[in-house]
């Protein structure tokens, strides 16, 4: 028998790279379970979804022992009466293995507790409008009420559209956490997410909606990672660029500034956990909620390019 080839000392070194990027990976989705940003039973149904994946090339025995409720006595009772070997990994397992694996998972977890959904976009592109429908259609999605420091518009309610608050009351809220997020607009007044009824919302199992800028949702992603981000799209740049000078609200000089503005938020949509085009508003609206309720792992939401200006 002639010996095996020797691999060229770069396929060498390029198979030791990826190894060590593959083990990150996996390292990276047992901690994500540890510090429950991810629930076990997304990071399974992500393995199955993508044999290539990280969480596919998991030890089962991994992916258990990261749950912080399990030691390892009783992953060991649950892999025997699993009957999953401790080699096996997630994507290698058969269909029978994978229903045992997901009803063990299920029944640990219980109901899925309710998070929070962002959405935001370019401007003019229909975040409002989007937002209103799914008020007015959707009495079952809450919708979250930023506190502001500017006076109330004609027909604004306090408590429905914005709680209109004093300065004071605003320096008090940043001191106390009670907002998720905030920022001052146009160099003027200050906005903000209180965070209290969105947690308590969310306790109770409740859906929540947040419309809300591009800084903003970076700031609630910063703070609550296991929020989904949603950006909405509109169909081209010519779309947008005619909903904008349409609604005849800005200058010349102002409306150019907002598309100029526009371009960087576009380049920002892959940040997001998914995408959906506004062509219609109730199909856009209806998306939005389909997305909340479905169960969520980032991986189940593929990578999309960013539109051109």
């Amino acid at each position: 028998m002639s010996p095996r080839p020797i691999p060229p000392d770069v396929d060498r070194a390029a198979a030791s790279r990826a190894a060590v990027a593959a083990r990150r990976a996996r390292a990276a989705v047992k901690a994500s379970v540890a510090d429950r940003s991810r629930s076990a039973l997304h990071v399974a149904e992500a393995a199955w979804s993508d044999a290539e994946s990280a969480e596919a090339g998991l030890r089962v025995t991994e992916l258990l022992t990261s749950i912080p409720t399990l030691g390892p006595t009783r992953v060991e009772r649950a892999m025997e009466r699993l009957a999953i070997s401790p080699r096996k990994r997630l994507g290698g397992l058969g269909i029978r293995q994978r229903e045992k694996l997901r009803d063990f998972l299920a029944d640990r977890e219980g109901p899925q507790p309710a998070r929070l959904t962002v959405l935001a976009g370019p401007t003019a592109v229909g975040k409002g409008t989007v937002s209103a429908y799914i008020r007015e259609n959707y009495p079952d999605v809450l919708l979250s009420v930023s506190a502001t420091t500017r006076r109330p518009r004609p027909g604004e309610v306090d408590g429905v559209h914005y709680y209109f608050v004093s300065d004071e009351e605003f320096d008090r809220m940043i001191e106390t956490g009670e907002l998720l997020e905030w920022a001052t607009v146009h160099n003027s007044y200050r906005y903000g997410t209180p965070r209290p009824p969105i947690d308590a919302a969310l306790a109770e199992g409740k859906r929540v909606l947040l419309e809300i800028d591009l800084q903003g949702a970076r700031s609630v992603r910063a703070v609550m990672p296991e929020a989904l981000l949603v950006f909405l799209l509109p169909p081209s740049w010519e779309e947008l660029v005619r909903r904008l000078i349409g609604r005849g609200t800005e200058s010349a000089e102002e409306q150019q500034r907002r598309l100029e503005t526009a371009k960087v938020e576009l380049a920002a949509q892959d940040e997001f956990d998914a995408q959906v085009v506004n062509t219609e508003v109730s199909e856009a609206a209806r998306e939005v909620v389909e997305l909340m309720d479905a169960p969520f792992s980032r991986n189940d939401f593929p990578e999309r390019g960013a539109l051109s200006g």
